[in-house]
């Protein structure tokens, strides 16, 4: 069950909106870096002291991509930098983090730094940030205390019947587990073709790669992220030349290719990148182009249960 008291929280003033709701006043649409930006995370840690919650969980992590939708541009490192190392460990679906670290993502969402997941405590507690600085808190308290601060500090508190940003739990993307089973249906699968391509995605839009065999299956397995989504594609192909030369030339793919240091590696595409790929993965031993719609669907599909065999990842 959602939080039973859900609240919108602005800094756009409701006596400035149209009678659709659109806000018409002089308040600017992206964060002011300053006393607003720190308003905001005043109240949103007000609303979680009276909450009683201490500690969030990132639940559906992600980082830009090749389309950002925010009216900043993003940075390097997402805004995570100084929250976690570089190679992101730490940043994964169910986390925990302390409030302030949990701030110091919001303050990362509302400056379109890059990274965007939801913060939420069961269905106790759920902080989402949306566009424009619109900012979304669900409690299952009244949090009256919070209430009154959002006031002080200039802020407005709208309560609706839930954030437009909530989890859409109908229809997952995956519904399977990598259970015993899914790995067996691997192993079969490896002892016909001898490789296979996995792709490891524990936040969206930074997967890592492995290019899987009989003998290191066992090896990658073990080294897999919490919660990761895994994807297995057919194996490289040798002939880079004709992989090269058979990109589409109208539509975004992914490019996939084994370096010499025997790294897998790839890259996003749109149509205006052909030129410069073959200068980057000049010397690549093995390559392949991969869609980034449904058209062509994987061989496998499924998410990594937690320790227990269920299956809690939100994809």
């Amino acid at each position: 069950m959602p939080p039973s008291f859900v609240h919108q929280i602005t800094k756009y003033n409701p006596a400035d909106c149209d009678e659709h709701g659109r806000y018409n006043g002089a308040e600017n649409t992206v964060s002011d870096h300053g006393p607003v930006e720190a308003a905001y995370l005043e109240v949103i840690a007000a609303f979680a002291q009276d909450s009683g919650i201490d500690r969030l969980e990132i639940r559906e992590p992600q980082v830009t991509g090749l389309v950002n939708f925010g009216l900043e541009a993003p940075v390097e490192g997402h805004g995570l930098a100084g929250l976690f190392p570089p190679d992101l460990a730490g940043y994964y679906d169910g986390a925990e983090v302390s409030v302030p670290i949990a701030l110091e993502l919001v303050r990362a969402m509302l400056r379109d730094n890059g990274a965007w997941c939801r913060l939420e405590r069961g269905d106790t507690f759920t902080v989402h940030v949306g566009f424009d600085q619109y900012v979304y808190v669900g409690s299952d308290q009244p949090c009256e205390g919070a209430l009154a601060q959002t006031r002080e500090v200039g802020l407005f508190a709208e309560p609706i019947t839930a954030s437009p940003y909530a989890a859409d739990l109908e229809e997952p993307e995956v519904t399977h587990a990598a259970d015993e089973d899914f790995w067996e249906r691997v192993r079969a699968a490896l002892a016909s073709s001898q490789a296979l391509l996995l792709e490891e995605t524990c936040v969206r839009n930074a997967a890592r790669w492995h290019r899987l065999t009989e003998d290191n299956l066992d090896t990658v397995r073990v080294a897999l992220g919490t919660r990761a989504l895994l994807t297995i594609w057919p194996d490289l192909t040798p002939d880079v030349d004709a992989v090269l030369a058979a990109l589409p030339q109208d539509e975004p793919v992914q490019f996939v290719w084994e370096a010499t240091d025997a790294t897998i590696r790839h890259v996003t595409l749109d149509e205006t990148d052909h030129q410069q790929l073959a200068t980057l993965v000049a010397g690549a031993r093995a390559a392949c182009v991969l869609p980034l719609f449904e058209e062509h669907p994987p061989l496998f599909h499924a998410a990594l249960p937690d320790s227990d065999g269920v299956l809690r990842a939100r994809w």
